[in-house]
C-alpha cells in the first residue's frame, strides 16, 4: 500500500520531495526505506504469481511426464496405446537353459500400431527363432543379413502387412520392431533363445533379465546424425554413435497400465543329479523337487518386471558334479561339451596391491549406492598387514583418496572406511577416466607384489567396445575383477571386462549377499588355482576349433567348460595345468559316456562369433561381416549382422488408415531413485521461467522511477 500510495497521491509526493530536501542523511534513509518497501511487496506479488505456475510445471514433470504419451501432428497428447504381456518358458538340460519368451502386444487405441521394444536377454544368450501370432494365424520368421531384414520389414509395414523383427544392438540387448497391429487387436511374438547356465561353488545358476538400467552416453554429440531406425532418449555421440538404440525410456512401474510390463515365469529343470533346493536372491518361488528334476515358478500369478530373476539350485551333498560329457549330432556333424572342476588346490598368502574403484555416478543412487559401500567395505576388511591399497571413485571426474597406494594400517584404513561412507550417487560415468587414473598410478614402494583392481559398478555405459580394449591395452601385470550392481546390472560388461582383465566377476543383487558373494570372490583373487591350461580332444582335426580356442585361467570354484566341433563322442579327452606353487594336475574324461543334449551346435557357433569378433577387436580391424553371415546363416543363430523377420504375405492394414509408431519403455529397476527416469516432458518449467522474468522487469522499473525522482 506504501508503495500505491505514493505514487497515486500528489500531495504524498510533494510532501515527499520537499523533505528530502531539507535533510540530506534523511533523505537517504527514507530514500532506503522505500526501496526495502518496493522489496518486500515485490517479493510477496511473485509468490503468489509465480506459485501457481511452479506447481503446474511440477506437476507435469513429477506426474504427467511419467507416463508415456504419444504425440499427434497437431502436439496434442494421447495415452499409451500397447499394452506389454510377457511369458518365458524355460527349459534346463545340463549346462544349457533354452527359453521360449512370448512377448504380447495388444493395441488399445482405435489407431494402428507399430510397437518398439528394446529390451535384454541374458549376456551369453542365442537367439535362434521368431515367430508371429495374429488371431490364430502363425507366421514362422527367418534369418537374413541385417540390412536386408530391415528392408524386408519396411516393405511389409509400408504395404500394410503385420511384421516382426528382432535384431540384436547389444550381445544382451535386443529391440524387436511389431508393424500393423490392429486397433483392439493383439499381436504375439515368440523369440527362442539358448543361455549357458552359470556354475560356481557347487551351485548352478539361472539370470533371467527383465528391465535395463539406462546408460550413460560418453562422447561428443553427432550433430547430423542419421534417424531412421532409431528411438530412444539418448543423443547419438562420437563414442556411442547408436545412442538411440540402446537408450529406451524409463518409467516407474505405476505410470504404465496395472496390466502392463508384467511377467509369467515357468523353469523346468532337468539337473542330471538329485537335486537339494532351489532357491532365489530376487523372488520367492514355489518349487517342486522330485529327484534330478524340479519345477520352478515365482509366487503370485505375474512378477514385474522391474529386476532380474535369479534362480539357483544345488545338488545333495556329496553329490556335486565335478565332471561332464554331452554330446548331439546335428546335421551329420559331432558337438561335444565337456565340463571339468579342478581340484581346490591352494598356494602360499601373496602380498597384494589392491586397488578399489567405485561408480559413484547418478545410476548408482539408491540401493545400489548402499550395495556398493558395503562390498567395498568388505573389501578394505579382507587386508592383511604387507599388502597395499587405494580407493578411487568415479562419476563425471575420477578422484583418488591416495596420491598412490598406502599400506593397510590402522590409520588409512580408517581414513578410508570414513571416506567411503560419505560416498553418494550423482553425475556421469566416465569410466574411461577412473581406469586411466587407476592404471596410471604409481605402484605401491615394495617389490613383489600381486596387482590386483576391483571395479564395483552396475556397468551402466554405452561404450563397452572401447572399455574392453582400454583394459586389455593398459592393465599390463594387474588382474581387474569386476563386482556388479543393483537389481538389473549389465552383466555383459562385468563378464567381459573381467575376462579382458584375466580376472573373475561376481554380482550381488541385495544387501543380504553381499557378506556371501565377497566372501567368495576374494578367496578366488587369492591367485588362479589352475594356469597354463591344456586340452587334448582325440582325434582333434583342423577343422575343430573348439571354444573357447585358448581357455584362461581358472579360479576357485569356477569350472572349464569347452564346446567342440567335428570329434565323436569316443576315445578320451585330457585335461592338465599348473597348480599354485607349480605342481602340474591332469584328469581325463571318457567320451564314450556323454550324455545326450541340444543346442551344442547353436553354442559352438555362438562362441566362434564371439571369436571372430575379439580377433577384429585385436587386430584393430573390421570383424569379418562375410565369415559371421555365412557362420550364422548356417547354424540358424542371430549375430550382429544378421537378424529375423516375420511377414504375413496378405496386407492387412487399408492404404488410407495411418500408422502410428509407438516405443514401449522398459521399467526403472527396482531399489534405483526416480531421478534415473527417462522420458518425454508433458509440462516444462517454461511458464515459470517467463514469470520470474516480468517480475525482475517490474522491479527494475519501480527502481528506475524511484532514481529518477530521486534526481528530480
Amino acid at each position: 500500500m506504501m508503495l500505491l500510495t505514493l505514487f497515486a497521491n500528489p500531495a504524498a509526493r510533494a510532501g515527499f520531495n520537499a523533505s528530502r530536501r531539507l535533510s540530506p542523511k534523511l533523505d537517504a534513509r527514507k530514500r532506503l526505506r522505500i526501496a526495502e518497501g518496493v522489496s518486500l511487496w515485490l517479493a510477496v506479488l511473485m509468490m503468489l504469481f509465480v506459485h501457481p505456475l511452479y506447481a503446474e510445471a511440477s506437476e507435469g514433470n513429477e506426474e504427467r511426464a511419467g507416463q508415456l504419451y504419444l504425440m499427434d501432428g497437431q502436439r496434442s497428447w494421447q495415452q499409451p496405446a500397447l499394452v506389454l504381456d510377457s511369458d518365458f518358458k524355460v527349459q534346463v538340460s545340463g549346462l544349457l537353459a533354452q527359453t521360449r519368451l512370448t512377448r504380447s502386444f495388444k493395441n488399445t487405441s482405435d489407431q494402428w500400431q507399430e510397437g518398439v521394444f528394446v529390451f535384454p536377454l541374458p549376456e551369453k544368450a542365442t537367439v535362434y527363432g521368431l515367430e508371429m501370432t495374429v488371431g490364430e494365424r502363425r507366421v514362422v520368421g527367418r534369418l537374413e543379413p541385417k540390412a536386408q531384414a530391415r528392408k524386408t520389414y519396411d516393405k511389409a509395414k509400408a504395404a500394410g502387412q503385420h511384421a516382426a523383427t528382432v535384431e540384436q544392438q547389444r550381445p544382451n540387448m535386443f529391440t524387436s520392431r511389431i508393424a500393423n497391429i490392429p486397433p483392439g487387436e493383439t499381436v504375439r511374438v515368440d523369440i527362442r533363445y539358448q543361455q549357458p547356465v552359470s556354475y560356481r561353488h557347487g551351485e548352478f545358476e539361472l539370470r533371467l533379465p527383465t528391465t535395463l538400467t539406462p546408460r550413460y552416453m560418453p562422447g561428443e554429440t553427432i550433430a547430423d546424425a542419421p534417424k531412421h531406425w532409431q528411438s530412444g532418449w539418448a543423443t547419438p555421440t562420437d563414442q556411442v554413435p547408436d545412442a538411440r538404440d540402446i537408450s529406451p525410456f524409463t518409467v516407474r512401474a505405476d505410470d504404465v497400465s496395472p496390466h502392463s510390463h508384467r511377467a509369467t515365469i515357468a523353469l523346468d529343470i532337468e539337473g542330471g543329479f538329485p537335486l537339494a533346493e532351489v532357491t532365489s536372491p530376487s523372488h520367492s518361488l514355489h518349487t517342486n523337487i522330485d529327484g534330478t528334476r524340479a519345477t520352478v515358478t515365482p509366487e503370485g500369478d505375474r512378477v514385474l518386471m522391474n529386476k532380474d530373476v535369479i534362480v539357483r539350485w544345488r545338488a545333495l551333498a556329496g553329490r556335486e558334479p565335478t565332471a561332464a560329457v554331452f554330446h548331439q549330432q546335428w546335421q551329420g556333424q559331432d558337438f561335444l561339451m565337456a565340463m571339468v572342476l579342478p581340484p581346490e588346490s591352494t598356494g602360499p598368502v601373496l602380498r597384494r596391491e589392491l586397488q578399489f574403484v567405485i561408480d559413484s555416478s547418478g545410476s548408482m543412487a539408491g540401493e545400489s549406492m548402499v550395495q556398493a559401500r558395503e562390498a567395498l567395505l568388505r573389501g578394505l576388511d579382507t587386508l592383511r598387514p604387507g599388502d597395499y591399497f587405494n580407493v578411487i571413485q568415479f562419476n563425471s571426474q575420477a578422484h583418488a583418496l591416495f596420491t598412490q597406494p598406502v599400506p593397510a594400517e590402522r590409520h588409512y584404513l580408517a581414513r578410508a572406511r570414513h571416506y567411503v561412507h560419505n560416498l553418494q550417487a550423482d553425475g556421469g560415468t566416465e569410466m574411461t577416466g577412473a581406469l586411466s587414473l587407476a592404471m596410471s598410478m604409481n605402484r605401491a614402494p615394495v617389490e613383489a607384489l600381486v596387482q590386483q583392481m576391483v571395479f564395483i559398478t552396475d556397468g551402466a555405459v554405452g561404450n563397452e567396445s572401447a572399455l574392453f580394449e582400454k583394459i586389455r591395452q593398459g592393465l599390463d601385470e594387474r588382474r581387474l575383477f569386476t563386482v556388479g550392481i543393483g537389481s538389473a546390472p549389465n552383466m555383459h560388461f562385468l563378464r567381459e571386462a573381467a575376462r579382458w582383465g584375466r580376472g573373475e566377476y561376481t554380482a550381488i543383487h541385495n544387501s543380504g549377499e553381499v557378506n556371501q558373494a565377497l566372501k567368495k570372490l576374494f578367496a578366488a583373487m587369492e591367485a588362479p588355482v589352475l594356469t597354463d591350461l591344456e586340452v587334448r580332444w582325440p582325434s582333434e582335426g583342423s577343422e575343430s576349433n573348439p571354444v573357447p580356442s585358448k581357455p584362461g585361467d581358472l579360479f576357485l570354484g569356477r569350472p572349464l567348460v569347452q564346446v567342440i566341433q567335428g570329434v565323436p563322442a569316443a576315445g578320451e579327452l585330457d585335461v592338465s595345468g599348473k597348480l599354485p606353487g607349480g605342481r602340474r594336475w591332469s584328469t581325463r574324461l571318457n567320451l564314450n559316456h556323454a550324455a545326450p543334449a541340444t543346442g551344442l551346435n547353436r553354442h559352438w557357433a555362438r562362441g566362434q562369433i564371439d571369436e571372430l569378433m575379439d580377433t577384429a577387436r585385436l587386430n584393430g580391424e573390421s570383424p569379418d561381416q562375410a565369415r559371421i553371415i555365412r557362420l550364422s546363416m548356417a547354424h540358424r543363430v542371430m549375430s550382429p549382422f544378421t537378424s529375423f523377420v516375420a511377414v504375413e504375405e496378405q496386407p492387412v492394414r487399408p492404404a488410407a488408415e495411418n500408422l502410428e509408431s509407438e516405443q514401449l519403455p522398459t521399467l526403472l529397476p527396482a531399489g534405483s531413485r526416480s531421478g534415473m527416469l527417462r522420458y518425454p516432458q508433458t509440462a516444462t518449467f517454461g511458464p515459470l521461467f517467463s514469470a520470474l522474468g516480468l517480475v525482475g522487469l517490474m522491479f527494475a522499473l519501480a527502481l528506475a522511477m524511484l532514481n529518477r525522482r530521486a534526481t528530480a
